[in-house]
């Protein structure tokens, strides 16, 4: 009687063991590894595929025997690339959809996944971004709300970017979780009316943590440094476009300068 009671504790134990770690128990007694799915998209379409350096196909590309775990992903189109980490889930599909360009600051797109949970989290590239699902303002990224399963409208923005909207199906017991980077929006310059000016005003280089300021082909960190110039050089201001002067170098060069480290020299 009493081996048969110990027989039933250790039996019940195991019953625990296998509710609690299932995954883990068929991977580690029966040799039966978890799977998972991977389902990328882009535009331009036929990128290639990379997953942890190897070529595994062309967008639109589809695995649903992936093993579970983190995988280094590329895509690759003409020059036109994006390259980040995913980390897929156990018994789900992960979907990566990008609109390529071969300037990072003009690529967009996101990553849906999901796991054991309840609701939405969306989380972006520009942070405090501005997030609506079916209509509704909901704060700013990163946020993360309690909806009911089924199919909604997730509308992500943020001021000089481009707006993005998903539409995504949240199961029963699952959170998803939405990963979105924006696009700049490039500014209609031509429709700004300029003032008449009867002096040609210029601005002074102030004091910068590099003993120069950098002359950039945009007026945006992102853009491409076409010049140099040092502390106390006088430059030609041709407009000023809220943190950032459009300027013209003694050479002749026109470019952008961060309007903290210059200073507009009075008449």
């Amino acid at each position: 009687m009493k081996k048969i009671l110990i027989w039933i504790l250790v039996l019940f134990s195991v019953v625990v063991l296998l509710i609690r770690y299932s995954g883990k128990i068929e991977e580690v007694l029966l040799n039966i590894k978890q799977k998972s799915g991977i389902s990328v998209l882009s535009t331009p379409g036929e990128a290639s595929v990379f997953l942890d350096g190897k070529q595994v196909g062309k967008t639109p590309f589809e695995d649903k025997n992936l093993d579970v775990k983190q995988y280094s992903v590329k895509l690759d189109k003409d020059g036109a690339t994006w390259q980040g980490n995913v980390k897929l889930t156990s018994g789900t599909m992960t979907i990566i959809n990008r609109d390529l360009a071969k300037d990072q600051a003009y690529s967009s797109g996101e990553i849906l996944s999901l796991d054991r949970g309840r609701g939405i989290t969306i989380i972006s590239n520009p942070s405090d971004s501005e997030v609506e699902i079916d209509g509704k303002g909901l704060g700013k990224t990163p946020v993360s709300i309690n909806l009911t399963a089924g199919e909604h409208t997730v509308l992500v923005s943020h001021t000089n970017y481009l707006k993005r909207s998903i539409k995504a199906i949240l199961p029963e017991n699952f959170n998803l979780t939405v990963s979105v980077d924006l696009a700049l929006s490039e500014a209609d310059l031509t429709t700004i009316s300029a003032p008449v000016i009867s002096q040609t005003p210029e601005v002074v280089v102030k004091q910068t943590p590099t003993g120069f300021l950098r002359v950039r082909d945009r007026a945006s960190l992102l853009g491409k440094e076409i010049a140099r110039v040092n502390i106390n050089d006088k430059l030609i201001l041709l407009e000023e476009l809220g943190g950032w002067d459009r300027v013209k170098l003694a050479d002749g060069t026109e470019g952008f300068v961060s309007s903290a480290y210059v200073e507009k020299v009075n008449p």
